[in-house]
């Protein structure tokens, strides 16, 4: 894609790592960002926690995801007869701040901006991190890995293909236009918003059509 790189995404965790329990990780991160923050709006009611953010080389956070509903503690796995286990349900909100073409910071490159493509990119890739075939060898996991990560990739860049529908939801009350897929691991979204970010969100379990965004007021009560 032309203004979406690779190198904002952050990729899936490596094979048998535990994610951190959100009581170990840090605020400190996301305290950091020069944009403001994204979760479910107040008509969620249950557990939020914080997941990680991302930097450039000079440190500057560029995104970060807000978890909602079950906490995976490992990836899901095939249940009996092939179907993915569907017990936990969760949402996760990516924010990602919008930037356009610019110098790298230490003046010798040129970092391509982000988009919509971007955020639907990051999606895409974060559900993949919930996401093992657990009938799979493991030999063939990091191929099958690389397989659906490129068809993240490619799907992102065609935000207007026959793979995305449109779906309008609430952000900050206001109704939205999002880019919306579905797969055999879940759903992804991704659209933009007046406050000059954009938004990716993925689940699994929890249904996209009833969510609504909205910016999260203190993000400390979050650690």
């Amino acid at each position: 894609m032309e203004t979406t790189s690779r190198a904002v995404a952050q990729a899936p965790a490596a094979e048998g790592e535990q994610h951190v329990p959100s009581a170990r990780r840090t605020v400190d991160g996301y305290l950091r960002a020069p944009f403001p923050w994204y979760g479910l709006d107040e008509a969620f009611t249950g557990p939020r926690w914080l997941m990680q953010v991302a930097t450039a080389a000079d440190g500057a956070v560029e995104h970060g995801s807000i978890g909602h509903g079950d906490e995976p503690s490992v990836r899901s796995e095939y249940a009996a007869g092939g179907e993915l286990d569907a017990k936990e349900k969760f949402a996760v909100v990516v924010t990602l701040a919008s930037h356009p073409v610019r110098r790298s910071p230490d003046g010798t490159g040129v970092l391509e901006a982000t988009s919509v493509s971007s955020a639907a990119w990051l999606a895409g890739v974060g559900l993949l991190s919930f996401t093992w075939p657990g009938q799979m060898d493991h030999a063939l996991r990091d191929d099958w890995l690389e397989q659906q990560t490129e068809t993240a990739w490619v799907l992102a860049d065609d935000l207007d293909g026959p793979d995305w529908s449109t779906l309008s939801l609430p952000v900050d009350g206001v109704p939205t236009p999002f880019h919306y897929r579905e797969s055999e691991f879940g759903w992804v979204l991704a659209g933009s918003t007046s406050a000059g970010v954009h938004l990716g969100a993925y689940g699994r379990g929890m249904s996209a059509y009833g969510l609504g965004f909205a910016v999260v007021k203190d993000i400390a009560a979050y650690a």
